[in-house]
Formats: C-alpha cells, sequence, structure tokens
C-alpha cells in the first residue's frame, strides 16, 4: 500500500470513529463531573474513580453520607456500562471500516484516480444514461480506453461496475473534467440527457483543452448551431439518427 493509499484509509476509519470517540469522551466527562459534584473532590481523584471503580466504596467507608455514597455508586455504574457500549460503538466502527467496505472504496477510489493520470488518448464520455452507456460500452468493445464523468452516484458506481475508470462529478467542472484527464484526450463526448448540459460542458473543454475534439448530444435541431458556436466539433441527435437508420434500408 502507498503512502497516499496508507493515508486515505486512515482518514476513513478516523471519520467512522469520530462519533463513537465524542460519546467516550461525554462518558467520561460526565463520570467525572458527577464525582466531583457529589463527593466534593478533585479532577484527578474524580477520573481515577472513572477508572477504578472500587475507589468509590473506598472513599465512602471512611467520607461521606449513606446518600452520597448511593448516589456515587449509580453514577460509577452508569458510566461503566456506557463506556463498555461507546466502547464497542467505537470498535464496531473501526471493524466496519476495515471490513465492511469503507477502506475498500476509498482505496479503489484512490486506484481508479491514479489510473486515469496513466491514461492517454482517450475517450471522455460524460453521462452515463443510456446513451453514454451505450456509447462507452462501444468504445470499449473496440478497445479504446473510455473514462466516464457522472454526476449521480447510483450510475458512477454502475459505470465502475462496467469496468470503466469513472469520476464522479458535474463534466461543467473545469476541475471534473481535468481530473478525467479531458487534457490529454482524443475526444470528449458530452452525453448526458440534457442539450444546455452537454452545450456547458463543451464550452468548458473548449477552454481547457481546445485540440480535443468535442462531441455535443444535442436533443433537438435547434440547439445545433448553438452547440458549435460553443465549441462542438460534431453535434449528434439520437432521435435524427435512429430515423434514419429505419429509413436505411426502405
Amino acid at each position: 500500500m502507498s503512502t497516499t493509499q496508507a493515508a486515505t484509509a486512515r482518514a476513513s476509519v478516523l471519520r467512522r470513529a469520530a462519533y463513537p470517540l465524542l460519546a467516550f469522551v461525554a462518558v467520561v466527562v460526565f463520570g467525572v463531573g458527577g464525582f466531583m459534584l457529589v463527593s466534593d473532590i478533585g479532577v484527578l481523584d474524580a477520573t481515577f474513580w472513572v477508572i477504578d471503580p472500587t475507589s468509590v466504596e473506598l472513599h465512602f467507608q471512611e467520607h461521606g453520607t449513606e446518600a452520597q455514597e448511593r448516589t456515587a455508586k449509580a453514577i460509577s455504574v452508569s458510566t461503566r456500562v456506557l463506556l463498555v457500549l461507546t466502547g464497542a460503538w467505537i470498535a464496531e466502527s473501526v471493524l466496519s471500516a476495515a471490513f465492511g467496505g469503507s477502506i475498500k472504496e476509498e482505496l479503489k477510489k484512490v486506484q481508479v484516480k491514479k489510473e486515469i493520470d496513466e491514461t492517454n488518448d482517450h475517450v471522455v464520455v460524460c453521462g452515463y444514461g443510456m446513451f453514454g452507456r451505450t456509447v462507452a460500452n462501444g468504445l470499449d468493445e473496440k478497445d479504446v480506453p473510455v473514462v466516464v464523468v457522472e454526476s449521480e452516484t447510483d450510475q458512477y458506481d454502475r459505470a465502475l461496475s462496467d469496468g470503466h475508470l469513472a469520476v464522479n462529478g458535474d463534466a461543467r467542472r473545469e476541475g471534473v473534467l481535468r481530473e478525467a484527464g479531458t487534457e490529454t484526450a482524443r475526444r470528449v463526448i458530452c452525453a448526458v440527457d440534457d442539450s444546455n448540459v452537454n452545450i456547458q460542458t463543451a464550452v468548458v473543454v473548449s477552454q481547457i483543452a481546445p485540440d480535443c475534439r468535442a462531441v455535443v448530444r444535442v436533443g433537438d435541431e435547434m440547439y445545433e448551431s448553438l452547440a458549435r458556436r460553443a465549441g462542438a466539433d460534431e453535434v449528434v441527435i439520437p432521435e435524427v439518427m435512429s430515423g434514419e437508420s429505419v429509413t436505411d434500408g426502405l
């Protein structure tokens, strides 16, 4: 495991353990504060009582009233029970992060990013709906390297499960397109089911990678001229293409 991967894994574990750790600290504060309030002792002594509950009985053999002893014992029992529960919560969170998929997912993302950084002369497919998926899978069958950009988490996960390199984000954002390796790509296919989004993406592509060919999908012929002014080298209208394919053999 590389240094970066190890750091990412540790960060994942810490995120998962944050709430149970805070709960554990809160229980300790509850016990220390309760003992100080009931028995009029210092912070160090109260902390020691949390660690060693037998000190409570020893103290009240010589000091305090019976009512104070009962209250202190109740605090001691409650604190011990809560410490056990929060301790188990911490253990469950850490183990879940380690073996339940969180670390594995983080390492997968690191590996995918590394592979994208090493990929050149590929095709960036923005959008993994029906159209984008068909394009990406078709390119893959031709052994053309593909990087998918998808903002929806479910579709992003599907792209990964289909064996594609993928970036989870909005293709209209410069940083997301750079992460997908647009600057070293041979072509960007704007395949989202929204003509405006695709045109906006083409504008960004033309700014960060002017030598990269941009193919823009639009839903209507009225968008074609706008897409070309935005930097599209090729405009695709699936509905027109489908209609022409039906009439070709007639």
